[in-house]
């Protein structure tokens, strides 16, 4: 058995090591992949391992020792699993293992914009402190979360976690779930109890939240949740967090609600072409907030995946496939 890794970098930068997957079989790691490189890269390998290089029909085809495709990731869509199953191939995923650090992004942008420390910190390195009348000084004016209402969207490990993060702060909790009131009942016991987390509505979500944050799976269903209609519903104090796909929202319609002033602040950690083109709208609108897709990048998470994916590849080899997608 070989094994390649089509696109080691984004996993492992270097931060970290494949020595325990090394271990199980000869290993060839490729920073990155481009298209036409793929067959040739992975010719002689049973196993191949990808994050965002994509398994079309085509490639599967070309590739007739491939047994086994592992993603470096939770989300599958970059290989064609009708072809992988026609060919008795195994597909697998890495599920769960970035949903504190997601969580926390989710947190990183809030606060950096409810009490603008970026803004603030770089002024002070221009002299505005040291030039103050005052003990100190504010560009804006800052909120606390204490008090304010965060819907979510999505009550799955990340969703959930998130759910927990705005209850400490003093946050209460709209959820816009497929579970049912009895399971959160269950999740949220003393919360639910205590009206600090309930059920509701899409209307009640959009016309309620101070604060909307995204958390659910992309489908046919929940593309472009977030577009005219809905941003029109929206307080116009609201700040929008997007940390699941880009596609779950109208670029340019949240462009137009931030610089037409409908709601306050947006951030978002993708977009729905990575990397973004020139023109994408919101590199250019008001008050938002972009990180490129980090959220899921800490060490400790991409060391997680790391070992759940080297777990994957044992699991399969002796024959006992794990996490499988097919």
């Amino acid at each position: 058995m070989k094994i390649c890794i089509l696109d080691a970098y984004t996993a492992n930068p270097g931060d970290l090591s494949w020595d325990e997957l090394a271990s199980l079989a000869p290993l060839a790691t490729y920073p990155r992949t481009l298209p036409q490189e793929v067959v040739t890269r992975a010719a002689d390998a049973e196993i191949v391992l990808t994050n965002k290089t994509i398994l079309d029909a085509e490639k599967i085809a070309q590739l007739p020792k491939l047994q086994y495709i592992g993603v470096l990731a939770t989300g599958y869509n970059v290989v064609d699993l009708q072809a992988a199953k026609a060919r008795g191939i195994v597909v697998t995923n890495i599920p769960a293992y970035s949903t504190y650090s997601v969580a926390q992004t989710v947190f990183a942008h809030l606060l950096n914009i409810t009490h603008q420390i970026q803004r603030h910190s770089d002024m002070v390195h221009q002299g505005a402190w040291v030039n103050s009348p005052d003990f100190m000084f504010t560009a804006g004016t800052l909120h606390q979360l204490a008090g304010k209402s965060m819907g979510i969207v999505g009550l799955g490990n990340t969703g959930t976690a998130v759910a927990r993060i705005a209850l400490a702060f003093g946050m209460k909790v709209l959820a816009f779930t497929s579970k049912s009131e009895a399971q959160l009942a269950l999740m949220f016991p003393q919360e639910v109890s205590q009206h600090q987390l309930l059920k509701v509505s899409k209307d009640e979500l959009f016309a309620q939240s101070d604060v909307l944050s995204l958390h659910c799976p992309l489908n046919e269903e929940t593309a472009a949740f977030i577009n005219r209609d809905s941003l029109a519903q929206m307080k116009p104090t609201a700040i929008f967090i997007n940390s699941g796909r880009g596609p779950l929202v109208d670029e340019q319609a949240l462009a137009d609600a931030l610089n037409e002033g409908r709601i306050a602040a947006a951030a978002v950690d993708v977009l729905s072409t990575e990397p973004p083109k020139a023109d994408n709208p919101l590199l250019s609108a008001a008050n938002c907030y972009i990180s490129p897709h980090i959220a899921w990048a800490t060490q400790e998470a991409r060391a997680t995946l790391i070992r759940i994916a080297t777990d994957n590849v044992k699991a399969f080899l002796e024959g006992r496939p794990q996490n499988r997608v097919i």
